[in-house]
């Protein structure tokens, strides 16, 4: 059965059944549901429906059924049982198609037929590179290059071969690590455009993908201006020394040099540059060319060594006790006049003829003119198995040059010469980054990658003995030729002719330099669209011909860069830097995939472990610090910057990273170690369950509140937001989504780093309820429980709610903080002074003292001070009590000033007592009706109605609710040094009030005034929240409560 692919999208809000919801008219990415088998399903198919086609015709074959007079649509019989996911979901054969034609081609008013889209992806299949045009030779031509011809001789000369080769093996292990590592990531899915930055950033997430992504732009785009120093070393010291423009403008030669470096530098990168914004097609056209001339070059290098002993006249250079003449001396007495008088020995009879005709200078058996490649038979391996490390100006170790000797013109060591070799060996992604372009992308990289590195490693490893074994051992230190007239030693080891090395190794690094240009502003587009570094944004633009112009300016400038240093030597430091960063990066990825065993690590690559990958990690970490440790250092920091920044601005990719999976493990350990027990006094800090109320439209009530406990936790701790809303989940479900989204909105705002949580119950309370008892995961639970004085104690039900809540958290043995006044709290942008006042009045294990300690660790309350003020009782000792606390908050390292209060035991005032009694009286006669919930509810309602009628008479009787008329009173706006309560008439004859709650409502009294007198302009007022309401009484002790917190503004209970 035939089927069409369609474009499908997946909704972010699941319909109220669970299932995933398919829109038909739009695109986007895969689906959801099918992440962890399918790991690449590209976001638009190939092929696309038949206009006309009903949209859900495209998933099902649907018969259209006439019943009733409307027009139903049915599935097939054979999928009835399917028919209400089908329609929601792609057929099989949909999904397939959709998967096998993975390409791109516009869908909507398209105007191509089914025949040209068959031609067009045959010409598309046609046009792919397999194994060995598409990855092993284009590693091969970038990874043979500049080093080999301009420095290898002169690494074997001062390493010596056993350490060169242990220089040039080290190196080689590197890269096949890499390559392991790299060909189990190409092997698990699709590897677009972008090549290691994908691979890096799809397996350790946006902000590591985007730092070293950008790292290794820059190890590109500096690569470029090595090969360009490279051609221009050889243009004016081997090929056309005549072609210096600046000649004599400086004493210092070197200084003359760099000069030219520049100038030449510059003129062939802008060609390189012309010839790439021309068109990208001409690049590969002579990659072809240089590759050839490569191939030809090592042939002749080969050939070389073994026919160096036939060469007629040999390659004579000037010898003098362990070090290099330069040719311009030639030999002579009056040209080594200098050198002789500098040594002081007697100069007698120096010329004569050899055996073979070859000139010879004898001064005293060590200064002489010698063949400076007799071949392999020349028995100079030994003689340059040792090393020779050099400080800068020496002409050997520890003799200064003079001007007739050869001299090194930087210091070199072990780790030197590493981090200048080590660019030789790296564009082993060139068949990477070529993914696309493949036939079968899975099956190239691997092999045509590793089988590149095997080739290469073979050639460099032989060359270093090949090289020690040909080439006498000074003439190799001459790094520039100087003592035989300005030629490179390779080139004159080479057979039939030099001249097919130096033409091989300038077109070779001309090659380099362009393809480094072609690839670099491609890895800069595909980081700009990516669009994790916003200021890269203008860099993913195209040009009409899909070229990445501004990408390419870019790459350009920073390659002038490297080209104004002018030092091949010092430029080399740099990319292995940038390189090794990357290497290690995309070994760490298979390090982390192989350890994590996610689901979708299924790579078809199979030769590959964690235990190789990771040690791929340690080595090149090792080899950046041991190359140059402040360069390493300096890549480092790039990277740290680079990823914090895409970390501020909010990277808001999800690719299924390894880090992810990495943090979830970390995290399931954390909680499982947090199970092992409570802990530590030391260690422990508040875990907020913060309970919010949300008004009409869901939308948070308490943002000052949710800055509070933001201010409070500066980041650290666990913090919970939590809602309530009433009904039922399955018919609230979508106001639950949204309300999550609007405490996510709030918690951003506030800039909080917190958790959120919404729920939906039958009844408010017994939601509540269930935060309290449920929030958190494992050991990672919370401790503290805030939430907000009741805006208003008349409305329905709401002092019962806080009551509640206040009994729950109690039996949980959570702290507790009441936030009265929180509306008028300071916002995160506030700065505010004054005092926070502590009333001590019980201890409650630390909390009091703790929670302003940690609020002036914020800026806003930063410039605060304490307060601290405790109560003393009649037996109390009021001046030791402040001598004890004074030493208590010193060894608590608190600074504050204290102050005891006195709390005298007075005669209990007549509003306290026939407040008491009023109270405890209208739960008697409420009882006695013995009526339901709903009528006491009534009941009350109906009495605060009364109560507020114009012109009624005063009548407090015993059935008045007493929180409504605690309220009524609190709110009267009576002076704090006033009676909150009048006295009863006489005739109101009412039983006797318990003594506990007179003696209770007494001191929520007495408090209420000291407070309001001591610290009615603090900023803050922390103070002990008195003990639960007991399970069997009624509104009273919420009557105490509101008597205790009232006319006291911005309040903490704790």
């Amino acid at each position: 059965m035939a089927s069409n692919s369609v474009r499908f999208t997946v909704q972010e809000a699941a319909e109220p059944s669970g299932e995933v919801a398919v829109d038909l008219r739009g695109t986007g990415p895969s689906l959801t549901s099918y992440g962890a088998i399918i790991d690449d399903v590209p976001a638009t198919p190939r092929s696309s429906s038949k206009s006309g086609a009903p949209p859900n015709q495209q998933y099902l074959n649907l018969a259209d059924i006439e019943r009733d007079g409307e027009v139903y649509q049915a599935a097939d019989s054979n999928l009835a049982l399917f028919e209400t996911e089908m329609t929601v979901r792609p057929k099989i054969s949909s999904l397939l198609s959709r998967l096998a034609n993975s390409e791109y081609v516009p869908n909507d008013g398209e105007k191509e037929t089914e025949t040209a889209l068959q031609k067009s992806q045959l010409q598309d299949q046609s046009s792919k590179m397999g194994t060995l045009m598409g990855v092993y030779l284009p590693c091969i031509q970038n990874i043979l290059g500049v080093i080999l011809f301009l420095r290898l001789t002169w690494i074997v000369g001062v390493a010596g071969v056993g350490q060169a080769f242990l220089i040039v093996f080290i190196c080689c292990t590197c890269t096949m690590l890499t390559a392991i590592s790299m060909s189990a990531i190409a092997t698990n899915g699709r590897v677009p455009a972008g090549g290691a930055y994908y691979m890096i950033s799809r397996a350790l997430g946006p902000e590591f993908g985007g730092a070293v992504g950008v790292l290794f732009y820059l190890g590109t785009t500096f690569a470029s201006s090595l090969y360009i120093l490279g051609a221009v070393e050889l243009l004016l010291t081997y090929i056309a020394p005549s072609m210096t423009i600046i000649r004599g403008a400086a004493t210092d030669g070197a200084s003359v040099d760099l000069n030219n470096y520049r100038i030449y530098g510059t003129i062939i990168l802008v060609l390189l540059a012309l010839l790439v914004f021309v068109g990208v097609k001409y690049v590969n056209y002579s990659a072809l060319v240089f590759l050839g001339v490569v191939i030809l070059s090592i042939v002749a290098i080969y050939i070389g060594t073994f026919a160096s002993p036939f060469h007629s006249g040999g390659t004579p250079f000037c010898r003098f006790d362990g070090t290099a003449i330069k040719q311009s001396y030639n030999c002579s007495y009056a040209d080594m006049n200098d050198l002789l008088a500098s040594n002081g020995t007697p100069f007698t009879n120096p010329f004569y003829l050899n055996d073979n005709g070859l000139l010879k200078l004898q001064f005293n058996g060590s200064f002489q003119s010698v063949n400076g490649i007799p071949g392999l038979k020349g028995g100079d391996f030994k003689e340059n198995s040792a090393s020779s490390y050099m400080d800068s100006d020496e002409s050997r170790p520890g003799l200064v040059a003079s001007p007739a000797q050869t001299a090194q013109d930087i210091t070199t060591s072990f780790t030197v010469l590493l981090a200048i070799f080590f660019p030789s060996v790296t564009g082993i992604m060139a068949g990477s980054n070529r993914s696309g372009d493949l036939k079968d992308a899975q099956l190239s990289i691997p092999r045509g990658t590793i089988a590149a590195i095997l080739t290469t490693s073979l050639i460099y490893l032989t060359c270093v003995l090949l090289f020690g074994g040909t080439v006498d051992g000074v003439l190799l230190r001459d790094k520039f030729g100087e003592s035989i007239g300005g030629s490179l030693i390779v080139a004159e080891l080479a057979w039939p002719s030099p001249w097919v090395i130096l033409i091989g190794a300038f077109l070779s690094t001309v090659g380099a330099g362009l393809q480094c240009l072609t690839g670099a502003p491609r890895l800069l587009q595909a980081i700009a669209r990516d669009n994790l570094i916003p200021f890269l944004g203008v860099f993913g633009v195209a040009s009409k011909s899909g070229e990445p112009t501004r990408a390419l300016i870019l790459t350009a400038l920073l390659s002038e860069i490297g080209i104004i240093i002018a030092s091949l030597d010092l430029v080399a430091p740099i990319i292995t830097m940038f390189f090794l960063m990357c290497y290690a990066f995309v070994n760490l990825a298979c390090t982390l995939q192989s350890l994590l065993k996610a689901p979708n690590w299924r790579p078809r690559f199979r030769y590959y472990h964690w235990l190789l990958s990771f040690s791929g990690v340690c080595l090149c970490v090792v080899l950046m610090f041991i190359s140059s440790w402040y360069y390493a250092l300096a890549a480092f920091i790039v990277a740290v910057v680079l990823y914090k920044y895409i970390e501020f601005r909010g990277a808001e990719k999800e690719w299924g990273d390894g880090i992810r999976g990495l943090s979830l493990q970390a995290a399931r350990y954390a909680l499982l170690r947090l199970e092992d027990g409570p802990p530590h006094t030391k260690n422990w800090r508040p875990q907020l369950l913060i309970l919010a109320r949300l008004q009409e439209g869901l939308l948070p009530d308490d943002h000052n509140l949710l800055s509070f406990a933001a201010q409070m936790k500066t980041g650290k701790g666990l913090s919970l937001v939590s809602s309530v809303i009433q009904g039922n989940f399955v018919e609230n479900f979508g106001e639950v989504t949204a309300a999550k989204h609007s405490l996510r909105r709030a918690i951003r705002e506030e800039k909080m780093k917190a958790f959120c949580q919404v729920i939906a119950s039958s009844d408010i309370k017994e939601g509540l309820s269930y935060l309290v008892q449920g929030s958190g995961l494992g050991g990672m639970v919370h401790n503290t429980v805030m939430l907000a004085w009741p805006q208003s104690w008349k409305t329905k039900g709401s002092w019962k709610t806080f009551v509640h809540i206040i009994r729950v958290v109690s039996a949980a043995h959570h702290a507790m903080l009441v936030m009265k006044g929180h509306d008028q709290f300071p916002s995160n942008v506030d700065r505010i002074t004054g005092h926070i006042d502590i009333w001590w009045i019980v201890h409650d294990g630390g909390l009091l003292m703790l929670l302003p300690f940690l609020l002036r660790q914020h800026k806003v309350w930063r410039s605060c001070k304490l307060r601290i003020f405790t109560v003393a009782q009649m037996e109390d000792n009021s001046l030791q009590m402040r001598r004890d606390l004074e030493s208590f908050l010193y060894q608590l390292r608190i600074d504050a000033e204290v102050e005891v209060v006195e709390m005298l035991d007075s005669d209990i005032t007549a509003y306290t007592y026939e407040r008491t009694l009023v109270m405890e009286e209208r739960q008697r006669i409420v009882a006695q009706m013995k009526l339901t919930k709903k009528e006491q509810k009534l009941e009350a309602n109906q009495i605060v109605d009364k109560a507020h009628v114009p012109g009624a008479p005063h009548n407090p009787g015993p059935a008045l609710d007493p929180v409504t008329r605690c309220v009524s009173v609190a709110d009267s706006g009576q002076n704090s040094s006033m009676p909150l309560f009048q006295a009863q008439p006489e005739s109101l004859q009412l039983p006797a009030p318990g003594i506990d709650n007179v003696r209770r409502m007494n001191t929520a009294v007495k408090l209420n005034e000291i407070i309001v007198h001591r610290s009615h302009k603090a900023q803050l007022v922390v103070i002990n929240l008195p003990g639960p309401p007991r399970a069997n009484t009624g509104g009273e002790e919420s009557c105490i409560l509101l008597i205790f917190a009232v006319h006291v503004d911005y309040v903490c209970l704790c």
